[in-house]
């Protein structure tokens, strides 16, 4: 934990600009190639992830948080309206500023947006190698709905989905 760093500090947009999801596939790709091991592949899934996100992106139904500190973008969060449901999707943050509530702030404001909505549900996709994160998911009540095992992120892994009724 950066105890340097407080909640204060960070300022969270809701707007999109360009170039936020360009920074966002980076920042995705370059850091869990670092701590995961993950490849090229999962590269380019983010990527075209966030292409039909931008493509498919409205202002009236769809939510992005882009967290800043010093006019750097440093995490983000974007909520995905998928038919009647939402999906969770580029919950992240740059390693120094985990750990300082940012996580536990984004998932309140999510769960906000997500009930306003009018969806009954949100759900979201991760690997097991994210247990910090799985835990704070299970503590806002999502639960785990379906298991897979994939080599997309050019290594073997386990895949979960997680459901969230509103």
């Amino acid at each position: 934990m950066n105890t340097s760093i407080t909640l204060a500090d960070i300022s969270i947009r809701n707007e999109l600009q360009p170039g936020d999801l360009s920074f966002l596939a980076y920042m995705h790709a370059t850091l869990y190639a670092k701590e995961m091991g993950y490849g090229i592949n999962f590269e380019g899934y983010v990527l075209d992830g966030l292409g039909e996100f931008a493509h498919q992106y409205n202002p009236a139904k769809d939510k992005v948080w882009i967290c800043e500190h010093e006019g750097k973008i440093i995490g983000s969060l974007v909520g995905f309206h998928r038919d009647s449901d939402i999906q969770f999707r580029y919950f992240i943050f740059q390693p120094k500023y985990r750990g300082i509530g940012l996580g536990k702030h984004l998932m309140s404001e999510f769960i906000k947006y997500a009930k306003a909505s009018g969806c009954k549900n949100t759900y979201l996709w991760t690997t097991t190698e994210q247990a910090t994160a799985i835990s704070l998911y299970t503590r806002y009540g999502f639960t785990q709905t379906e298991e897979k095992f994939s080599i997309a992120f050019d290594k073997p892994l386990t895949e979960l989905r997680f459901d969230l009724a509103l």
